[in-house]
């Protein structure tokens, strides 16, 4: 007796025989991923610092170690496309950061987008082997991310605009430091981490009932973070 072979996967033997459908196989799978187009445009120096926050934030929290965090960080500031950015976060868990994300389109909300002056809020503070600032009459929100690595940042909140009644400063400071500075009449939490750094707390306490809480958090790694009360320089504000 003649045993006829078995048909093989996704085939049929006969002369009425239908193809059966072919698996994709997983190069398809990356052809497919590469049409979208959203992957190709050009990414801005502002999207390059949206995620190079994301990075830190993932170092303070403990998704990424340092030594990826560095591979990472190496990449965002050569990163072309919106593609290239994305291989850099899509494992991370973005949404429990608490890194603002900017509406994608302009008909976000208004009062995400700017205060009651009508100045845009300033969400970010980004210091790679350079420096930042903050102050003056600038206007900030609930949020505000400052990453140095290598650089310095001075924020100044003596004069500017709070346009919310708590702002938390979560600060990233890699081999750099952060300078803030708040005036005497604000409520003050200093509750970071340091790692061969500084992350000092002496402007703690309390301000009069109704002031602004400020809560300054994050890590100092190989860095510092300094809080320290000053004077207002307009007495009358």
């Amino acid at each position: 007796m003649t045993i006829s072979p078995e048909p093989s996967e996704g085939h049929t033997s006969g002369p009425d025989a239908t193809p059966g459908p072919i698996p994709l196989r997983k190069p398809d799978l990356t052809a497919a991923h590469n049409l979208d187009p959203r992957a190709r445009l050009r990414a801005s120096d502002a999207d390059r610092e949206l995620v190079q926050q994301i990075l830190s934030a993932a170092l303070s929290n403990g998704s990424l170690s340092l030594s990826e965090f560095d591979e990472r960080s190496s990449k965002v500031v050569v990163a072309k496309t919106f593609g290239d950015l994305d291989n850099l976060t899509d494992d991370l868990p973005v949404a429990q950061l608490g890194v603002p994300i900017p509406p994608s389109s302009a008909t976000g909300s208004a009062s995400r987008l700017s205060s009651g002056s009508g100045r845009r809020l300033v969400h970010n503070a980004v210091a790679v082997m350079s420096g930042w600032e903050i102050g003056g009459n600038a206007a900030v929100g609930d949020n505000l991310q400052a990453f140095a690595l290598m650089g310095g940042i001075d924020i100044d909140l003596r004069e500017v605009e709070f346009t919310a009644p708590q702002l938390t400063i979560r600060c990233a400071a890699i081999m750099g430091g952060i300078d803030i500075t708040v005036p005497p009449d604000v409520t003050v939490e200093v509750n970071g981490l340091a790692v061969m750094g500084g992350f000092g707390g002496k402007a703690a306490g309390l301000g009069p009932p109704g002031a602004p809480v400020v809560v300054v958090t994050g890590l100092a790694l190989m860095g510092g973070v300094d809080v320290k009360r000053k004077p207002r320089k307009n007495p009358e504000k």
